[in-house]
């Protein structure tokens, strides 16, 4: 299926068989990609579930659903003081590398105060991400807020061998984000677990709980970065407080926006792997 063209649909859009396709969805696949009616594209839910569908005048046609499992069996969320500039990109890569969930945070040192039309593009961005990444789930970006809150809504029960808050600091002894996740890594694999339900992509809030995210597979694991400049020291401990662990990236200083992809990127390669060896 990798040859045809994968499309984020609200689950409002699906009528029965049908997906009533909106005015920019058949601009796309009529004028963009030059689709004719007859020809397939593959429709996804952003909440696990792809189809194959037939694309027929103005509407698409569903016509079997099709099997996949491209997610991490782990559920990560981002948490990441919003950088000054490139969180476009911390949230097109966060997408492609498995992220869950995206919590934007207001730091001490935080120079960026967005507007909704930023939060409504990064939603976007979101969703076409996925799309591109084959992601079976179009992840949630949630609405910025201050990091105290972030921290009370979004921490988990860390008391579980599965479950992990991790805060990452530039400076100190903290041990390293890769050593903390092979002890962390289960000794069995367990069959994948069931993805986000019952809420769309981007409606999620801060009232939730860390619980509304989670995929219980092989554990949740919640991830901070800071801003530029880093967190301060109070930040730190408020987090240590909040039972998240501090751990480094390794001895080189990391720009805002590279040091996600680094942590999701030692996530997803240390669980992957651990999957194709069992």
């Amino acid at each position: 299926m990798a040859q045809l063209q994968r499309l984020a649909i609200a689950p409002s859009q699906f009528q029965n068989q049908q997906i009533i396709l909106t005015a920019e969805q058949q601009h796309y696949l009529s004028r963009v990609l030059r689709l004719r009616e007859g020809d397939r594209f593959i429709a996804m839910d952003g909440q696990g579930h792809w189809w194959l569908a037939k694309l027929e005048a103005n509407q698409g046609q569903l016509l079997e659903p099709i099997s996949v499992q491209t997610e991490l069996p782990c559920s990560i969320t981002l948490m990441v003081a919003l950088p000054k500039n490139g969180f476009d990109e911390v949230v097109r890569y966060s997408t492609e590398l498995g992220v869950v969930a995206i919590a934007p945070v207001v730091s001490d040192r935080t120079l960026l105060n967005p507007s909704p039309q930023k939060l409504e593009r990064w939603r976007r961005i979101a969703q076409e991400a996925a799309e591109q990444s084959e992601r079976q789930i179009v992840p949630t970006i949630l609405e910025p807020v201050s990091f105290s809150a972030a921290l009370s809504s979004l921490k988990i029960n860390s008391s579980s061998t599965r479950d992990k808050n991790y805060i990452c600091v530039a400076r100190g002894d903290s041990p390293h984000l890769l050593d903390c996740l092979i002890h962390l890594l289960p000794q069995e694999t367990s069959p994948p677990a069931p993805l986000l339900q019952g809420k769309g992509a981007g409606e999620l809030s801060f009232s939730g709980t860390a619980d509304e995210l989670k995929n219980p597979g092989q554990g949740t694991i919640v991830i901070a970065i800071g801003p530029e400049g880093g967190w301060t020291p109070a930040e730190v401990e408020q987090a240590i407080a909040s039972d998240f662990q501090p751990v480094s990236l390794g001895r080189r200083i990391l720009r805002s926006i590279t040091a996600p992809m680094v942590a999701l990127s030692l996530v997803a390669a240390a669980w992957e792997s651990e999957i194709r060896e069992i």
